[in-house]
């Protein structure tokens, strides 16, 4: 369906770019918010043994993010998503008008009831979820939108940021904790393994594992790769960790 203005034609987004572009805003603002948490928790938030004060920092960082997700469409109508998919926001009745960041906003706050607006665009004939009918706005495809490679390599980036942020925040934060400190000193008092290694020389970029504490009681299960002179290994450690106490070795392979 084609609708005509005074200054130019859109048509109307269809229902599939439109999905396309929630799934990589949802995508892209999720990785904003977790990334923004990670950092105000800092490296060492695997040894925070303050479930209230982890919580408060939590929903302070939280809030504002929520604010700048319902925001996301603020820039002329088109956010990360749209602007990758070529479509955008507009004015109902003019489409040469960018709604209000007002009416933007309220429109964003029906994404709280995801599920239901899905369904309401997949069934709705104009091709519109509740908060475009609730503020008045529709989708349209964006006359003046990039070539397809910036926008392909637009999403190959969001994806690559985020795959390597999880990867090195994951592995840093790990390794900042005492359980790893715990785990790398057992393993160098282990005398098969300096035997085998024909001696240590360091360790692997980034463990991998799992480190879990709740009420001061802890468990940590991690992948090590340990260097060696002669030959590197893989070596996992269980560790356990008693309220007020430190991490203990429980078992060690190789």
């Amino acid at each position: 369906m084609t609708e005509q203005s005074s200054d130019l034609t859109f048509i109307k987004s269809s229902r599939k770019r439109r999905i396309a572009a929630f799934l990589i805003d949802h995508f892209v603002m999720t990785f904003l918010m977790v990334l923004i948490v990670f950092i105000a928790l800092g490296p060492n938030f695997m040894d925070e043994n303050n479930p209230s004060k982890m919580m408060t920092t939590i929903l302070l960082v939280m809030i504002p993010s929520f604010l700048l997700y319902f925001a996301k469409d603020s820039l002329k109508g088109i956010s990360v998503g749209k602007w990758i998919m070529g479509i955008m926001v507009r004015d109902e009745n003019n489409q040469n008008e960018i709604p209000s960041f007002g009416r933007l906003f309220l429109r964003n706050l029906f994404i709280i009831i995801w599920p239901v607006e899905f369904i309401v665009l997949a069934t709705n004939d104009k091709k519109k979820r509740l908060g475009d009918q609730i503020a008045k706005n529709v989708v349209v495809k964006n006359p003046n939108k990039p070539t397809k490679l910036p926008r392909i390599l637009a999403l190959i980036g969001v994806g690559v940021t985020f795959s390597v942020f999880v990867f090195l925040f994951a592995g840093s934060a790990m390794k900042n904790s005492d359980a790893y400190k715990v785990a790398t000193k057992e393993i160098e008092l282990n005398k098969e393994i300096i035997a085998e290694t024909g001696g240590i020389k360091g360790y692997g970029m980034m463990p991998t594992g799992n480190v879990s504490i709740s009420n001061g009681q802890g468990q940590a299960q991690l992948e090590i790769k340990v260097l060696g002179n002669k030959k590197d290994l893989n070596v996992s450690v269980y560790l356990e960790k008693e309220p007020n106490a430190e991490w203990k070795l429980i078992e060690i392979q190789k």
